[in-house]
């Protein structure tokens, strides 16, 4: 088998219980279509085919493995095929018809891209996710821990996430030296979720808040206009508190108060 590529983030899981139970967590019915990120040898592909869904695509940047797995496919007989490509550069906007994403996601990419795919797919009806123990930590955090950031808030805010199980570096190769979690995902209602321009001012309030949590609310949102104090007390919340204490709810809502500021000082880069 072809060593795992440090520069890829690859650390292949070797358990096959550990990926049934992962698949299993899916909760793969016949009718569902199945999108794979990161596949690699393949521990999870097999049980993904052995739940026959009515589609499976493979995202996979490595071109071996992603050769690899497309013959794999191609001897299970199921519909789908192998995308040779980066998820982080997939156009997640196209998925509208209902999807459910599976993957072992490499440590250094997993927060860029549950930010993206969990925001911006509209079919998505379920994700389970192998990440890294911290950032499951952080993703399930409630407000008023140190764990507790813009990650937390951003994805609660399209989806309930649950801590499924935790995973030990003996059953990778190469073994990590931080325990891993698995992590389900089930997207909010649609009414409960941002629009575009809710979630564009979100990310951007997030981006600027959480670059200074230990300040309070009225000092850091003070320079972004002379109305900024008003908004805040418009969205009934306190200068005095500090970034972590607000909610998902409350970020929405004040995000969306400082919407036109925020269109102007042009701080649309979401703090991941």
């Amino acid at each position: 088998m072809q060593r795992a590529k440090k520069s890829l983030g690859q650390n292949f899981l070797t358990d096959r219980n550990i990926a049934r139970k992962i698949v299993e967590a899916l909760s793969i019915a016949p009718e569902d279509r199945v999108l794979e990120i990161g596949p690699g040898p393949g521990a999870l592909t097999g049980y993904l085919q052995a739940a026959h869904p009515a589609c499976l695509v493979l995202a996979e940047k490595d071109h071996y493995w992603a050769a690899e797995r497309q013959k794999a496919l191609h001897a299970g007989g199921v519909r789908g095929g192998v995308l040779l490509t980066d998820a982080l550069t997939l156009a997640w906007e196209r998925f509208t018809a209902p999807w459910k994403f599976i993957g072992n996601l490499p440590y250094n990419v997993a927060s860029p891209l549950m930010w993206d795919c969990l925001s911006r797919a509209p079919g998505l009806t379920r994700a389970v996710f192998m990440i890294q123990k911290e950032v499951g930590e952080r993703i399930t955090a409630a407000p008023g821990g140190k764990a507790y950031g813009a990650l937390s808030v951003w994805l609660r805010s399209f989806c309930a996430p649950k801590l499924e199980f935790i995973v030990p570096p003996q059953v990778f190769n190469p073994r990590p030296k931080v325990d891993s979690a698995v992590l389900s995902f089930v997207p909010l209602p649609e009414e409960q979720r941002p629009t575009a321009l809710q979630a564009a001012a979100l990310s951007a309030f997030l981006h600027r808040v959480f670059q200074q949590r230990r300040k309070q609310l009225g000092t850091i949102v003070k320079g972004m206009g002379p109305q900024a104090l008003e908004l805040l007390e418009q969205a009934g919340i306190s200068s005095a508190l500090r970034p972590e204490v607000l909610t998902p709810e409350q970020f929405l809502t004040v995000s969306q108060k400082f919407s036109c500021l925020l269109g102007q000082s042009g701080a649309a880069v979401p703090q991941r």
